[in-house]
């Protein structure tokens, strides 16, 4: 036990020191919606995908879903329709910050390309959502990718797929998502990318 943690405490120092701002939840994000009976429409791939009626959205928290699992997906141009200027994110970064640094949507965007990079064709699909009470909106989620290269201290090679697991919260404030809760187990990430 003592060796387990003494390696699991090397490991979380190691990943301190690179400064990386890739959320707990790597991706908590990029979703793709398997079927209809999730209780939201499909989403398309990113590139030419139709874009969701931002008027309606603005109505309906289900549909600014859809699209911020467009935006995972790397559909950039959801963000506007659907982020606030005043957006900000309340996660456990790998680098030991607390994602206050993360605000508006330019930095949302920045977040979620930087989080992407080592892993271009990460799609998440929903496990368990959208649940929406009041403001609030949540579901639960799995991603998968194929690593690329690029992640600090990682001794995967690339074209090593991973999967791991996490959990979106969002508050909705006039017509836009205006705060951002994530957690994921990283931990399974890191792991599957043998990051030391």
């Amino acid at each position: 036990m003592k060796v387990e943690g003494r390696i699991l405490t090397r490991a979380v120092e190691r990943l301190h020191r690179t400064r990386l701002i890739v959320p707990a939840a790597i991706a908590a994000v990029a979703l793709t919606v398997p079927t209809a009976a999730a209780g939201m429409p499909r989403a398309p791939g990113h590139g030419g995908a139709a874009a969701v009626d931002h008027a309606t959205a603005a109505k309906d928290p289900k549909v600014m879903l859809d699209s911020w699992i467009r935006l995972w997906n790397g559909d950039y141009g959801q963000a506007p329709g659907i982020i606030s200027p005043a957006f900000q994110v309340h996660a456990a970064l790998l680098d030991g910050g607390d994602g206050s640094s993360v605000r508006g949507l330019d930095g949302l965007v920045g977040m979620v390309r930087q989080i992407r990079a080592p892993f271009p064709d990460l799609r998440f699909s929903v496990e368990v959502g959208p649940l929406v009470d009041g403001h609030f909106a949540s579901l639960r989620w799995t991603a998968t990718g194929t690593y690329a290269g690029g992640f600090p201290g990682a001794g995967a090679e690339p074209g090593t797929v991973v999967t791991f697991t996490g959990n979106d919260t969002l508050r909705v404030k006039g017509g836009k998502f205006t705060e951002y809760w994530l957690n994921a187990d990283t931990l399974s990430l890191v792991t599957q990318l043998r990051a030391s």
